[in-house]
């Protein structure tokens, strides 16, 4: 089992920067995959980004590409989604997620998942 916990959203002015952090706890961290998603009022929940065990690989949204960057230390457990010019699009409430296999953007396919951090990022 693995505890993912979720913090650092906030409201913020379009343009803005807002750092996310999941803090896990339970199994080894370092086997796991991590990934972000969000969901926004009235839409399914997407990809955002995800980051290997070891930090080596990353994927993005196309929709994010170049604004947020995943990061992980795996001596704090902890995932990071750093969220540079922030757009209203980006309101949603943004979730971290587990999976003990290799990296994706398949939401169905990660076992352990945050309660989520409300991003409200106003025009």
């Amino acid at each position: 089992q693995v505890q993912l916990v979720e913090s650092g959203g906030g409201l913020v002015q379009a343009g803005g920067s807002l750092r996310l952090s999941c803090a896990a706890s339970g199994r080894t961290f370092r086997g796991y995959a991590m990934g972000w998603f969000r969901q926004a009022p009235g839409k399914e929940r997407e990809f955002v980004a995800s980051i290997s065990w070891d930090g080596g690989s990353t994927k993005y949204a196309d929709s994010v590409k170049g604004r947020f960057t995943i990061s992980r230390n795996n001596a704090k457990t902890t995932v990071y989604l750093q969220m540079n010019s922030l757009k209203p699009e980006d309101t949603a409430v943004y979730y971290c997620a587990a999976r003990p296999l290799g990296y994706s953007d398949y939401a169905a396919s990660y076992a352990y998942w945050g309660q989520g951090t409300q991003v409200t990022v106003s025009s």
